[in-house]
């Protein structure tokens, strides 16, 4: 059974956080599924990933491949777990369900903390999934550093 963990980004756009969450999920041998609600936003992500330092080089793909099956981090647009991920993230608020966080080992919700409807919409996920029994964290980078605020199990 997976838990949820919910990121407000005060200091750190999606783009400056998620490789970070990346690297530790991949550590942790995750398949990764990143999923976004803007095709054209999650091809800027894309091509953030592949501008990333090459030390930190993160292999993944965008959705729509031959090879999507085989992708260690998935960019996709939509609900499908296209490359049977373990981890799922979503930025832009992409929906999630309870299914989806009890199926996963872990989910992470990214949103933006300067955006009134993105922190609506985390708020709505954030009870919907914790009334339904999700394990969730939220996390909050207020102090600049990230630090645990919030916990239900």
């Amino acid at each position: 059974m997976g838990s949820v963990y919910f990121y407000h980004l005060t200091v750190s756009s999606v783009e400056q956080a998620l490789p970070t969450l990346l690297i530790k999920s991949r550590d942790a041998g995750w398949v990764v599924e990143v999923r976004g609600q803007d095709k054209l936003a999650m091809e800027r992500l894309d091509k953030a990933l592949w501008c990333g330092p090459p030390e930190t080089f993160l292999p993944h793909g965008l959705a729509g491949g031959k090879h999507d099956c085989d992708q260690p981090i998935l960019l996709t647009v939509g609900t499908d777990f296209i490359n049977f991920a373990t981890c799922l993230m979503s930025v832009q608020g992409a929906d999630i369900s309870t299914k989806e966080v009890l199926a996963a080992e872990r989910t992470c919700i990214l949103f933006d903390g300067h955006d009134g409807e993105a922190l609506a919409k985390a708020r709505v996920q954030w009870k919907a999934l914790t009334v339904a029994g999700c394990s969730a964290q939220y996390w909050s980078q207020d102090s600049g550093r990230w630090e645990k605020k919030l916990s239900r199990n």
